[in-house]
């Protein structure tokens, strides 16, 4: 561990698409147990920080560190190696494979069938549900159903940052409940970075947060403090 409890450092991270800059100097620090949210408006450049981190989003300058390790630029399956694992926005899943299949899929590097049936064992405990479709296409599960077999093929990877990328986005209010509260239970289990665009549900499991705003860190403070300032809200996120 990190002398300072650091588990993931980002320091003047800066990416580009073609000739625009949509991280420009972003530098944050994420402690081993923290649930911490990236918030902002569309465009901010939330989904780029995750990608970058994630190795799906070559930075062109500036540092990434996990675990002490650098990074940066590595390709995926090597981040995924060191123990960070990415849910991407809108799912993902792949929708002509069974959720068996999906699940296995997340822990594609495994070789050891004693460690899988494990990783199995421990992502049935958090999403029992999945077990009960092992043998459904992914493309005929409800939206929220997805979700949670996205959450799940995560899991597989057996990671200590998890980062969860609009896990709300296009689900039903009830359904937005139940993934929240299996955000709030693996918290207390794992390092977790949450990309949100609900802001409130968000606020409700983060510890701290980052608000991002044209490509720059613009805030940080602690949720708490965060629930408290609607300025922020109506000036970063268009709440009012």
């Amino acid at each position: 561990m990190n002398a300072d409890g650091v588990i993931l450092q980002c320091n003047n991270l800066r990416v580009n698409y073609g000739k625009i800059e949509v991280l420009q100097g972003v530098s944050l620090a994420v402690k081993y147990g923290e649930v911490i949210g990236i918030l902002g408006p569309n465009g901010a450049g939330k989904t780029t920080l995750v990608k970058a981190i994630a190795g799906l989003k070559e930075c062109s300058s500036g540092e990434i560190k996990h675990k002490d390790m650098e990074i940066t630029n590595l390709r995926p399956h090597q981040i995924v190696e060191t123990g960070i694992t990415l849910v991407p926005e809108r799912r993902r899943v792949f929708p002509d494979m069974t959720v068996l299949e999906n699940l296995e899929m997340g822990a594609f590097l495994v070789k050891d069938k004693d460690e899988l049936t494990k990783r199995f064992a421990y992502t049935f405990q958090k999403l029992p549900k999945l077990k009960h479709r092992l043998s459904q296409l992914a493309s005929t599960l409800s939206g929220g159903e997805q979700q949670m077999l996205a959450i799940g093929r995560g899991l597989m990877a057996k990671p200590s940052l998890l980062i969860l990328d609009e896990p709300s986005l296009g689900l039903a209010p009830i359904i937005v409940n139940e993934v929240f509260q299996t955000v709030k239970e693996l918290s207390a289990e794992m390092t977790i970075l949450l990309v949100e665009q609900n802001v409130r549900a968000s606020l409700n499991v983060c510890n701290r947060v980052f608000i991002l705003n044209n490509g720059q860190i613009v805030h940080e403070d602690t949720a708490k403090n965060i629930l408290e300032r609607e300025d922020l809200f109506k000036l970063y996120v268009g709440l009012t």
